[in-house]
């Protein structure tokens, strides 16, 4: 018998070949070595890249005058007409004004570069859903610096829904509706983040005549569903189907309040919020989140992400208490994010006073330990058109934007915030005032927009600062220092974060937790090469940021004892 020496040899060689690990060549060697790295990370909500631009419609540009509607109510008198209603009370050389004053979807259109160029990739417009269309009678009247009276006012910002299907008639222009403003922005690089009310519809009552939309909801068809039939709440019949989508209690002035127990509410808001999205929405901000209960918000965002699994959502509830706001982040609730009012209110506090303190902002941070399900992913501001703008000098803007754009969380800057417009003024004093192409014009050479442009546009180009951990190093007086650190699916990249927001030049020595390597400024064409065991001196100029990168694996044993503690400390468990 004869035996095949040679195909056993070679089978036998096969097998052992199949056994024995595959040469590897550099390229795979790194990918390897890269998986293995472990994780560093704020955040990874696709979101946090874009920095969000928020827009009043009726405030910005009024792009076409062809929709103003400046007839409207006209004919019925004086308490009934919604364009151009100046607040009476104004001292000299003051005014506000809560009528129409033209602002629409082609004012954001035609100024969509303006606002990507400063480095923003996102704008958040008001409400766009059919309002009444005269001026209310009822309330108490408005008057300079009043808050809540709605007395005189019009639905210009879009919180009075009257048909949530239906597109407001003073927003749209011939070939530019909804789908086609979102279309319009996402061609210049930025999102859409279209505000929603689900609590409250148009005031319902006081008023001395019923008029016609006030407190009635339409659907889709046009038919009414909900009707308060100027009555107060407590009158309300709950055997009416029209008065029975409201509830019998009162709520925000004297606006309609919404029946979470209603079983056609919640089917009615989404259809209608989703038919947004279907239109480009990309994200959603929730007014008044906290006037509902959160069973009704998990229901809500639930259902928008069986169909839009990941869309964005953050609230608004207006409170300093961040262990009450941040009962809306959790799963078991709205699971959605909030704007970070408890931050805001330290923000301005540090920066309309020069001799503020940046420890201040430590606490509110909540960086480890604390109640948010992830404070990365909160909204960061220091004012908006519901309180008092920021009362600060141009310095005080520039610091305070400095600070937005490289510390944790989603900047959110409102519109003329980049002049100093109408700094200080509250809701009936000049805070919602007209902007303008004249605004757009005097930003243009004004040292707040040329910083913030600066800054943004840093952001907006590193990871680091959009989604990195950040450990701070000092937060005292004038200084600050911390680090932003991204390491996640083959990406990485250091951020040392310099701040002063002193008068004078501040110089840095940073030797804590410093990783050997060549430091690049993200702000000029400088570089700093960085030695191991030794520490990088910059001067940081008055009212001035300096960040450097370090587009490397961390390696650093104290910054990764660091980094494994803020991980592990950042997000709430679940």
């Amino acid at each position: 018998m004869r035996i095949a020496i040679a195909p056993l040899a070679a089978a036998i060689a096969l097998a052992v070949a199949a056994c024995s690990p595959a040469p590897t060549t550099p390229k795979a060697d790194a990918k390897a070595a890269t998986a293995a790295l472990p994780d560093y990370y704020g955040t990874l909500e696709p979101m946090a890249s874009d920095a969000v631009y928020f827009v009043l419609t009726d405030r910005f540009v009024n792009g076409d005058t062809s929709n103003d509607q400046r007839e409207q109510g006209k004919a019925k008198g004086d308490a009934f007409y919604t364009f151009d209603r100046p607040v009476p009370g104004a001292p000299a050389g003051k005014h506000d004004n809560i009528g129409y004053l033209g602002g629409d979807f082609k004012g954001i259109a035609d100024h969509a570069q303006y606002i990507r160029d400063m480095g923003f990739g996102a704008v958040w417009i008001t409400p766009i859903v059919d309002q009444p269309d005269e001026a209310f009678t009822g309330g108490e009247p408005a008057k300079w610096g009043g808050f809540w009276t709605d007395g005189g006012k019009t639905g210009y910002h879009g919180y009075w829904g009257v048909n949530f299907y239906r597109l407001d008639e003073h927003l749209p222009s011939p070939g530019l509706d909804f789908r086609a403003l979102t279309k319009t922005l996402r061609a210049h690089g930025l999102k859409t983040v279209l505000d929603i009310v689900a609590n409250h519809g148009s005031p319902a009552y006081t008023m001395p005549v019923d008029q016609p939309k006030f407190g009635e909801i339409y659907d889709g068809g046009g038919k009414l569903i909900a009707d308060h039939m100027n009555l107060p709440p407590d009158k309300l019949d709950p055997n009416n189907p029209l008065n029975a989508f409201y509830n019998r209690k009162a709520g925000i002035a004297q606006l309609s309040d919404l029946n979470e127990n209603d079983p056609r509410m919640l089917p009615y808001l989404l259809g209608a919020y989703q038919q947004w999205i279907d239109q480009g929405a990309d994200a959603f901000r929730i007014d008044t989140i906290g006037w509902l209960p959160h069973t009704f918000w998990h229901a809500f965002t639930q259902k928008i992400r069986e169909k839009h699994p990941g869309f964005f959502m953050f609230g608004e509830a207006f409170d300093y208490d961040a262990n009450k706001i941040a009962e809306h982040t959790w799963a078991e609730n709205a699971n959605v994010s909030v704007l970070d009012f408890p931050l805001k209110q330290a923000l301005a506090s540090l920066f309309e006073k020069p001799a503020g303190d940046f420890a201040t902002l430590a606490e509110p941070l909540h960086l480890t330990g604390g109640p948010y399900a992830n404070p990365y992913e909160l909204m960061t501001f220091y004012d908006n058109h519901d309180m008092p703008r920021m009362n600060a000098g141009d310095n005080g803007f520039i610091d305070a934007n400095n600070w937005l754009f490289t510390a944790r969380g989603i900047p959110v800057i409102y519109y003329g915030s980049e002049i100093g417009f109408e700094r200080g003024a509250a809701e009936h004093a000049g805070n919602r005032n007209y902007f303008g192409v004249e605004g757009i014009a005097a930003a243009k050479t004004h040292p707040i927009h040329a910083a913030l442009a600066r800054i943004a546009k840093v952001r907006a180009a590193s990871p680091a600062l959009q989604r990195g951990l950040q450990v701070n190093l000092e937060l005292k007086g004038d200084r600050a220092a911390f680090y932003r650190v991204y390491q996640h699916g083959g990406e990485h990249q250091l951020a040392l974060v310099l701040l002063n927001k002193g008068d004078a030049p501040q110089d840095f020595a940073i030797d804590a937790m410093l990783q050997a390597g060549r430091w690049r400024s993200a702000l000029d064409e400088g570089a700093i090469d960085v030695a191991r065991g030794s520490s990088l001196k910059t001067r940081v100029p008055g009212h001035g940021v300096q960040v450097y990168l370090l587009d490397a694996a961390v390696s650093d044993p104290g910054l990764l004892a660091a980094l494994d503690a803020a991980m592990a400390g950042a997000r709430r468990p679940q």
